[in-house]
């Protein structure tokens, strides 16, 4: 019977296991549709709903003019588009177009639709605890990546 520390490394190898797979998978998707990491990863941020280029250009890392160039970029592929805010007309805001979300949504809808079957054998307590460790588990990993100093 593995002991408490070993599950504990185990579950460290798994997680880094999948963590690789979703890498090398978002790798293909991007390769797929043309686009490169931080495309991708903009799209990713754009899935739940629209932004401003600021908030994107925090999620993706980048600098506002290359931040500006990749949604040209992205816009020019038919993937997002500008819009103005509605709440406040003063600001733009930057959202994935009908086509940007089927393009992207086709190629993840079979790990979506099988995904779901391996959550069949859970209760809802079972899932709201995993559910609940994985949103610690980011908010670890955010906490940590504010700690990073970039090369000077």
């Amino acid at each position: 019977m593995a002991t408490r520390r070993q599950l504990v490394a185990d579950l460290g190898t798994a997680l880094q296991r999948y963590q690789r797979s979703v890498q090398a998978y978002d790798d293909a998707v991007q390769r797929a549709l043309g686009l490169g990491a931080a495309d991708l990863r903009c799209l990713d941020w754009l899935a739940d709903g629209p932004k401003t280029a600021g908030v994107l250009a925090t999620a993706t890392g980048l600098r506002p003019a290359a931040t500006t160039a990749l949604l040209d970029r992205l816009e020019a592929k038919g993937l997002i588009e500008r819009v103005r805010d509605e709440g406040d007309r003063r600001r733009v805001l930057v959202r994935m177009t009908e086509e940007g979300a089927r393009r992207t949504y086709a190629m993840y809808a079979p790990l979506v639709d099988e995904g779901a079957g391996l959550f069949a054998g859970l209760t809802v307590a079972e899932m709201s605890r995993l559910r609940d460790l994985v949103d610690s588990m980011t908010e670890l990993t955010d906490r940590h990546r504010g700690g990073i100093a970039a090369p000077s």
